[in-house]
């Protein structure tokens, strides 16, 4: 893979994820900036995934859709005296590589990964009849696609939708990378959600003011897949290349790629 030498990136992703695709970029000769625009914290009541914790018994799917979730299911459920060998006869269904690798972290693998990195692939490609079946689905609080849940449903399936933790706005951007973006020292600016895409827009416009949207005209958007890149058309009116594959490798190989053509 040919390197980022001299390539200023800002990464968006929130505090406690950056510096892993940081890394990447680094070692590939980068200079990174750090802008998270994800708080991670817990839900705003821990009752409904407790409540399904109880029970965990009685369903037939655990489905977990980012790391964020599998981190903090299995820390309540290690809070509430059990740990993630309870979940012997519950079947385990995840998206994406970084959610598996998490999950490994604790011993288990997963009975059943989509295809393709979007929870969307889900539903088309799971491996058994949807109707009676019982799955509990830890999620994000709020600002999570609904599309996920109701093709469940409308397949005949019962889901338990519970928070699992919530992801929000930092109050405030970094002052240096808003110099940054002002005096235009950023080459690529990349997103990793959509949410990362809505809470970059907000903290910008806050701390560049009116106009904030023409310092982004040198600077390269990039996207990790195809929601992400339709909440950049809309909130930044472009996206100027997305991943194939939809993971942090897959965004860094879409950035060499790019890079490589516009020098």
């Amino acid at each position: 893979m040919a390197d980022l030498t001299g390539t200023r990136i800002l990464v968006t992703r929130a505090a406690s994820q950056a510096s892993s695709f940081g890394s990447l970029l680094r070692n590939l000769g980068a200079e990174v900036l750090e802008m998270p625009t994800i708080a991670i914290t817990p839900p705003s009541s821990w009752t409904p995934l407790d409540g399904a914790i109880a029970q965990l018994n009685q369903f037939d799917w655990l489905i977990l859709t980012s790391a964020n979730a599998v981190t903090f299911f299995a820390k309540r459920l290690q809070l509430l005296g059990r740990s993630m060998s309870n979940l012997c006869g519950i079947k385990l269904a995840v998206v994406g590589k970084k959610t598996a690798s998490v999950l490994a972290d604790y011993g288990l693998s997963p009975d059943f990964t989509p295809p393709s990195f979007v929870a969307d692939s889900l539903v088309a490609h799971f491996p058994e009849p949807l109707a009676g079946q019982k799955i509990l689905f830890p999620r994000v609080e709020s600002g999570g696609r609904e599309v996920l849940v109701k093709a469940f449903r409308a397949g005949g399936a019962e889901v338990a939708e519970v928070p699992a933790y919530e992801s929000r706005c930092p109050e405030h951007a970094d002052g240096a990378v808003l110099a940054a973006l002002r005096e235009g020292r950023v080459d690529v600016v990349t997103f990793a959600s959509s949410k990362t895409v809505r809470h970059f827009a907000k903290l910008a416009g806050e701390g560049l003011g009116q106009g904030w949207l023409a310092l982004l005209e040198g600077v390269a958007i990039a996207s990790i897949g195809p929601q992400t890149s339709d909440s950049c058309r809309e909130l930044l009116g472009r996206v100027d290349l997305e991943a194939q594959e939809y993971t942090l490798e897959g965004l860094t190989a879409a950035i060499v790629g790019y890079r490589s053509t516009a020098r």
